[in-house]
């Protein structure tokens, strides 16, 4: 089997740091998606309906990014950090577009969980490719730069979507990111090289799955219980004893 090159890249300090703008770019979209839509909600159920699905609206987006994030490392380890990066942008690009065209809370939901894809691609490879690129002595300052971006995107989505909202439209809310994507995927496209051998190695199905399965069984536990759901009904109970028997699984697997 040839292994994935892993050791640091040489790279110009300019070309570290223009790899850096276009991953924190990739991580303020994912970041920012979190929290935008928060003062957008009223509106959307005023002009979409679909208010016992509201929950959902911020509920698929977290459970779709959570669960994938695990798997974007293989996957690139298989076909290429720029590659499967890059294809993470637009994968959220085309849930943002989308997002913005819904006409029902349906679709905005599972159109939603499109952006939550392409989400846990943006801020798993992020981290991993200033790996690449940088050696262990530098990347801790490096990295210190994207919690800082987590943050002010963390804080500055609520603000946004309410302006958004009382000045042009709520859809707008999904169509900011298409720019900012956009800038992203183009410095990546020019200025990220990183050597690539791919691997002979396949993907474990059935452990991605059992994965899959036991974080979405912990997520959903987390976000329903005590509010959609007693912390003692049989639904959460359910949920967490699943969550706990899928992990020991895949551990044990």
């Amino acid at each position: 089997m040839t292994d994935v090159v892993t050791a640091p890249t040489p790279m110009t300090h300019r070309q570290v740091m223009a790899v850096l703008w276009g991953l924190m770019l990739g991580m303020f979209l994912a970041a920012l998606d979190q929290t935008i839509v928060a003062t957008a909600l009223p509106t959307m159920v005023g002009e979409l309906g679909g208010l016992e699905h509201l929950s959902w609206v911020v509920t698929a987006y977290l459970l779709a990014s959570t669960v994938t994030a695990p798997l974007y490392g293989k996957i690139s380890d298989l076909y290429g950090r720029k590659i499967v990066f890059q294809a993470a942008i637009v994968l959220f690009l085309a849930g943002s577009v989308l997002c913005g065209l819904s006409q029902n809370m349906v679709q905005l939901i599972a159109f939603r969980g499109l952006q939550g894809l392409g989400a846990g691609g943006l801020m798993v490879m992020a981290i991993t490719i200033v790996g690449d690129i940088l050696s262990p002595r530098e990347r801790g300052r490096y990295q210190g730069y994207f919690g800082a971006v987590f943050a002010v995107a963390s804080i500055a989505g609520p603000l946004l979507g309410g302006w958004f909202v009382d000045n042009i439209d709520w859809r707008w809310v999904f169509y900011i990111n298409l720019p900012i994507g956009l800038v992203a995927l183009l410095v990546t496209a020019s200025a990220l090289n990183l050597p690539f051998h791919r691997q002979d190695a396949k993907i474990d199905y059935l452990g991605a799955a059992l994965l899959v399965g036991s974080v979405s069984a912990l997520l959903l536990t987390m976000i329903w219980g005590g509010n959609e759901y007693p912390w003692g009904s049989p639904l959460i109970i359910g949920l967490g004893v699943t969550a706990v028997v899928l992990g020991a699984i895949f551990i044990w697997w």
